[in-house]
């Protein structure tokens, strides 16, 4: 078919094209001696991506799902109690990870749709007195459902109990996006991954590690060992690492690094902000629901979209694949054939999430459901004509 296959999955995202060009290069020497020249700076800003000076970012060859290994293997021992919650595909993942790595799983089920149930965690903590849960696992942003929770109030949950447990998160779809502040939120193992707000192929896993964590990390007594950190620690500080790394990816890392600094974290987040409101906007235009249950838990940078009773929402995906050449995202697990997914994050602007908008409003059109031709797409428009641009949103707040 002629024209571009559009990508509006919540990850992998598109990539800018600067970041692509830079990783078209010949394989380099990362034994060499300049190596630490570009690894050290680059070990240095990507703490300012996650908003830490105080903890280290470990940059391991492998998806998001081996930063959370490496998060649990490194701080935690076989049989530890932790405190999880579980209301989406990814929340649903790690906390099996959990019991399948040996660790007590307390979980809390919460109605997907909903995020982190701040309260019962504050009440499950203040009931802890010996302090038996070692951890408290927290999914800041939800992919599946498109809901974002608060990761401030798990942290002033923790505080009010005086409860020493460590606090993980899994920043996969937020970090780069959506506001996230490891060292003022006291987070002490923070996931991502290169494929979504950082622009890039997959290939890369994240992980933001606190003082108290490599402390941690010094009693724990789990099996590890292409995840160390004692390896990785020891690699890093000389600017090197412990195996071979993906030397193209480190190169398109730091021009990804470079543009959300080059625009400011405060834009980036405002910039995400304004486009998932244009896509929520056509929501409602369409008189459609999100997944997420209330105005807090929405996302800014994926929307879950509930079909009419009757629609199969991934003959709604294939539509717009196959006769629109638009990748939207999938209902999984729950909401498999109940929802689809619009990702709005990571290297977009007005237009394209216009034109996401506009793909999926012909799908649902063609897939049987009944709007009216525009509407959301104008909806969306209005908003964008109406509201500042993300800089002066940023700049206002």
């Amino acid at each position: 078919m002629p024209g571009y296959t559009h990508l509006f999955t919540p990850g992998p995202t598109n990539i800018p094209e600067v970041v692509r060009q830079s990783m078209n290069l010949p394989t380099e020497d990362m034994r060499s001696p300049t190596f630490p020249d570009f690894t050290l700076p680059l070990f240095a800003d990507i703490k300012k991506i996650f908003q830490t000076e105080t903890g280290r970012v470990f940059i391991y060859p492998s998806s998001g799902t081996g930063a959370w290994e490496a998060a649990i293997t490194n701080t935690l021992n076989p049989g530890d109690k932790v405190l999880l919650s579980r209301f989406g595909q990814f929340s649903h993942l790690w906390a099996d990870m959990a019991v399948r790595l040996g660790l007590d799983a307390e979980v809390i089920d919460v109605e997907w749709g909903a995020g982190v149930p701040v309260e019962a965690y504050a009440s499950r903590l203040a009931a802890d007195k010996g302090h038996a849960i070692k951890a408290v696992f927290c999914c800041h942003n939800e992919t599946a459902t498109g809901v974002t929770s608060d990761i401030a109030a798990v942290r002033a949950a923790l505080d009010d109990a005086g409860h020493p447990a460590l606090l993980f998160v899994d920043g996969v779809s937020s970090i780069g996006s959506i506001d996230f502040r490891m060292d003022e939120w006291g987070v002490d193992c923070a996931v991502s991954g290169s494929q979504k707000g950082f622009m890039l192929p997959t290939g890369l896993g994240f992980l933001g590690v606190s003082q108290k964590a490599l402390q941690a990390s010094k009693a724990a007594t789990m099996p590890r060992c292409y995840f160390s950190f004692d390896d990785i620690s020891r690699a890093n500080d000389s600017g090197y690492f412990p195996y071979t790394p993906p030397t193209q990816l480190l190169r398109g890392l730091r021009v990804s690094i470079d543009l959300l600094l080059a625009e400011g974290l405060p834009n980036v987040f405002a910039r995400h902000r304004r486009l998932a409101e244009g896509v929520r906007k056509a929501v409602d235009a369409w008189g459609l629901k999100l997944c997420a249950k209330e105005a807090k838990w929405q996302s800014d940078t994926v929307s879950a979209i509930v079909v009419p009773d009757g629609i199969d929402s991934a003959e709604v995906v294939r539509r717009a694949y196959h006769r629109y050449q638009i990748s939207l995202g999938v209902g999984l697990a729950k909401v498999a054939g109940r929802v689809f997914r619009i990702g709005h994050m990571g290297s977009l602007n007005e237009v394209m999430v216009c034109g996401a908008i506009a793909g999926a409003e012909l799908a649902l059109i063609d897939a049987g459901v009944a709007i009216r031709p525009g509407s959301g797409v104008g909806a969306a428009i209005e908003h964008f004509s109406l509201t500042p641009h993300h800089a002066a949103l940023a700049a206002a707040a």
